[in-house]
């Protein structure tokens, strides 16, 4: 069957798909990698990549302000659906304006965003598919503020009699029977911050995740792949010195219940990153508060560490960890992170015999470079990481109260405690419109008590309760090929994962 376009649709589909792409957000974010997907595929990804390749400072806490947001904003946002800067007045769709390389008091751009997604995975037990989503992306910024949301509605298609959620967040799921003939799977969700900006000093309002450290798949602390919380962020810039204080309202249990009425969990950070030419040094502190909210804990010159000794033990938990960045030949970074959750005494770290040595650590190395072929840009590289957690790390002495967790999934590392994974990825960005990669995993996890964040030990005597790290875990290994295209308006997706927890992700989406 021979299929053919009409002259007009096919110069707009291939205007659509020639146009260059730009983010349009005044953060770097880390990546939305379950769903409120736009056209840039993996900005904290290439914001590394850029760090890598670059010469200036090193700092590692995301989401981090772009400071090129408002330079570029009349350039990046001229096409928008809805457009207003003080100097060239509004304009829908591009139309009616001059617009001109100057950089406004005042901007606002309003586009809709939304998509079709196909899912399928081993462990989710489920095909979805169709996965729609629709919302608006509202980005801009007035004098010292500056903001962004992201806010969709989904509607998606099961094929499992009872849908489990696919992001891990709050599902809503209406039977035939329960609802006057109709059945339904829906769900909201967004993302957004409003800062205020003042020289050296940013007040950050928001719902995101916060990601510490200098690795990318694995870091400790805090990471990327955690879920989504509403939070305060005070981030202070001193020359070489980076302080940054942090609030996260958590969530204990998944849903709607009650009990996340009657019981509430809250997370305070502190972060300090002194970046010396090449190197980077930083000290992440956080501390868990159950049904015991203090908020001096924000006051970023308290060391949480030490205010910990003044609360009951079993309403906080506290870690401390430390990590190393350098970079070579503005080619390759190497990096590693130490996370201590607890310990009696240095001594039980050597030994490492008994729950009261309770840490991780990761290491890991990104190698990237930027190759001119003609006219064109190829941006590639690769990462490489390794990361070990001893059994009962991010856990606390009783379920459910201080554990370094939200929704019921860690805050740092996602494999978990009693894990060890070894990642490596390949990836390139051709003119940053296609974008590949290749990661190849490596994965243990124990199945012994202490193998998950809410598994518990009492407070008294716990230090004789003995640990087995991976005792009789299996290697599990699996492979996922992606590829995507970044237009200016639309993007499409394809990732597969092979061989264990294989799983299947088709989007095509669009901003418009």
């Amino acid at each position: 069957m021979k299929i053919s376009l009409s002259k007009p649709f096919a110069l707009l589909v291939a205007a659509m798909l020639s146009v260059p792409a730009f983010a349009a957000s005044p953060v770097v974010g880390p990546e939305n990698v379950r769903n409120l997907r736009l056209l840039e595929n993996s900005p904290m990804l290439f914001d590394l990549h850029r760090v890598t390749t670059g010469e200036g400072r090193q700092f590692f806490a995301y989401p981090h302000r772009d400071t090129a947001f408002r330079k570029n904003f009349v350039d990046s946002e001229r096409n928008a659906l809805l457009y207003y800067d003080s100097e060239n007045g509004a304009a829908v769709s591009g139309h009616g304006s001059a617009f001109e390389k100057k950089n406004p008091r005042m901007g606002l751009a309003m586009s809709l965003v939304g998509g079709i997604d196909y899912r399928g995975g081993e462990s989710l037990g489920d095909t979805i598919w169709p996965g729609v989503d629709g919302g608006i992306y509202l980005r801009g910024y007035a004098d010292s503020i500056d903001f962004v949301l992201d806010a969709r509605i989904y509607d998606e298609g099961h094929s499992a009699s009872y849908p489990k959620s696919f992001d891990g967040e709050f599902l809503e799921f209406q039977k035939e029977e329960n609802n006057s003939g109709l059945e339904y799977t829906s769900y909201a969700r967004y993302r957004a911050h409003i800062a205020l900006n003042y020289d050296w000093l940013r007040l950050d309002f928001g719902r995101d995740v916060m990601h510490w450290g200098p690795g990318y798949y694995n870091n400790l602390s805090l990471n990327q792949f955690a879920l989504p919380y509403n939070m305060l962020s005070l981030d202070m810039q001193f020359g070489p010195l980076r302080v940054l204080s942090f609030y996260g309202d958590l969530r204990i249990y998944p849903g709607m219940g009650m009990n996340n009425k009657e019981e509430t969990r809250n997370i305070f950070g502190h972060r300090y990153e002194l970046a010396v030419g090449n190197a980077t040094f930083g000290i992440s502190e956080l501390q868990i508060q159950y049904d015991n909210l203090k908020p001096w804990l924000f006051v970023p010159v308290v060391p949480l560490f030490m205010e910990k000794g003044n609360y009951s033990e079993d309403s906080n938990n506290g870690s401390l960890s430390f990590d190393f960045n350098y970079r070579l030949f503005r080619s390759l970074r190497v990096y590693s992170e130490f996370y201590l959750d607890d310990m009696e005494s240095p001594v039980s770290l050597v030994k490492n015999d008994n729950i009261e040595a309770k840490w991780a650590w990761m290491a890991g190395m990104h190698g990237a470079h930027d190759f001119k072929i003609k006219s064109h840009l190829l941006e590639s590289g690769f990462i490489a990481e390794y990361a070990r957690i001893e059994p009962y790390v991010y856990s606390h002495f009783h379920a459910n109260t201080a554990q370094m967790a939200h929704l019921g999934r860690p805050l740092g590392n996602q494999a978990g405690p009693n894990s060890q994974t070894i990642d490596f990825t390949a990836y390139g960005r051709l003119d940053r419109h296609v974008f590949a990669s290749l990661r190849n995993t490596w994965f243990w996890k124990g199945t012994d008590y202490g193998s998950a964040v809410n598994d518990t030990t009492p407070r008294r005597n716990h230090m004789k309760i003995h640990k087995r790290f991976l005792k009789g875990a299996d290697m599990e290994y699996s492979l996922t090929p992606s590829i995507s295209y970044e237009g200016q308006y639309v993007f499409f997706l394809g990732e597969i994962t092979l061989f264990n927890d294989e799983k299947v992700y088709l989007r095509t989406g669009f901003k418009w």
